[in-house]
């Protein structure tokens, strides 16, 4: 098959991911399942897992290499093991992004993602900027009849992510309260329309790109805003003294740094893109009794609920799509930003 493969890591992005005929997987145990996959989504990760920053995660003795990139799948079943009984071949499907267990304790709880013996391909195992690929029974949802692979592959991590950390925003917003989404790119147009459907809060976007703010004016923002050197005056007085919660999906650049300064007293700060260092004085969040805390892609049944959302037209993705054999121009013009939505790639 046909695949794009990481044969380096480079902290200043000046490989390219090759594209190469690679052996297709096959069915090694009883609940695996091949896809084939009809698109997988492109994001910040993957141009952090080629500068190495998920290195000593995910490859820590250096042996991965070359490896297969790719964690937001969707396609149609192309083949399944012995004891895979909820789908069959041809079935169109999205996939969780782990492959988890079903047994560790915190399975059992519900929370996927913590996963004791979880696999996730795109990161430690081979992923999907190919023509199939490898999962399990475990990982997949069966898509509603008017939804096809290529529209929604990229909601299988970006979409539930935005989604799990817009439904926890959502139980501390009231109506009259006022939420800041930062960054308005492949995961903050999701949790803003999340949020208009999960709660009654104002919300204010934020973003240096015109074209995210377009995308914020299509999705309802309440007020939108550039993000210029005053965003945190600006933030504190169209809400009386700061936002309820701050949803961070950016996380560096020095942009994690002002997040936390737009939340009130007793508000909270989710920090969802990564990649900077956080530095809070303790008396400000002594004083002000701020709460700042992660927020971790998204479990299962949060997957399952935003596929309903989806299906029914109350939640849209933006995307720009590129052919497989055109990955590198995807990759530099996610890091250029010049990509509107979320990056797809499709075979």
């Amino acid at each position: 098959m046909q695949a794009a493969t990481l044969h380096q890591y480079d902290k200043d992005m000046n490989v390219q991911l090759k594209l190469e005929n690679v052996p297709s997987p096959t069915i090694n145990a009883p609940d695996e399942v091949v896809v084939r996959v009809g698109a997988a989504g492109l994001c910040r990760t993957d141009l952090h897992i080629i500068e190495g920053v998920w290195r000593d995660t995910m490859d820590p003795e250096g042996s991965l290499l070359p490896y297969i990139m790719g964690h937001e799948n969707a396609g149609w079943v192309e083949d399944v093991g012995s004891g895979v009984k909820s789908v069959k071949p041809g079935d169109a499907v999205i996939c969780h992004p782990l492959r988890s267990c079903g047994i560790c304790l915190n399975c059992r709880h519900g929370e996927d993602m913590y996963c004791d013996n979880g696999v996730f391909p795109g990161l430690g195992a081979n992923g999907g900027f190919a023509e199939y690929f490898l999962t399990t029974e475990r990982a997949l949802i069966k898509l509603n009849k008017n939804v096809v692979p290529v529209d929604v592959a990229p909601l299988a991590d970006a979409g539930i992510t935005a989604y799990r950390a817009a439904k926890r925003a959502a139980k501390l917003l009231r109506p009259g309260t006022y939420c800041v989404v930062l960054g308005i790119g492949g995961l903050g147009h999701i949790a803003l329309q999340c949020l208009h459907e999960l709660c009654g809060t104002r919300t204010i976007a934020i973003d240096r790109s015109p074209h995210a703010r377009e995308l914020a004016k299509k999705y309802g923002a309440h007020h939108i805003l550039d993000g210029g050197p005053d965003v945190i005056e600006q933030v504190h007085e169209l809400t009386g003294g700061g936002a309820h919660v701050v949803i961070d999906f950016v996380g560096e650049l020095g942009v994690e740094n002002i997040c936390w300064k737009m939340v009130r007293q007793g508000g909270q700060y989710f920090v969802v893109g990564y990649g900077g260092k956080i530095e809070i004085p303790t008396i400000h969040m002594v004083i002000n009794e701020i709460q700042v805390g992660g927020s971790l892609v998204g479990n299962f049944t949060e997957l399952v609920e935003l596929m309903e959302l989806n299906a029914e037209g109350r939640v849209h993705m933006q995307s720009s799509q590129y052919a497989l054999s055109n990955i590198n121009s995807a990759i530099s013009d996610l890091k250029a930003a010049k990509m509107v939505g979320r990056g797809v790639i499709v075979p």
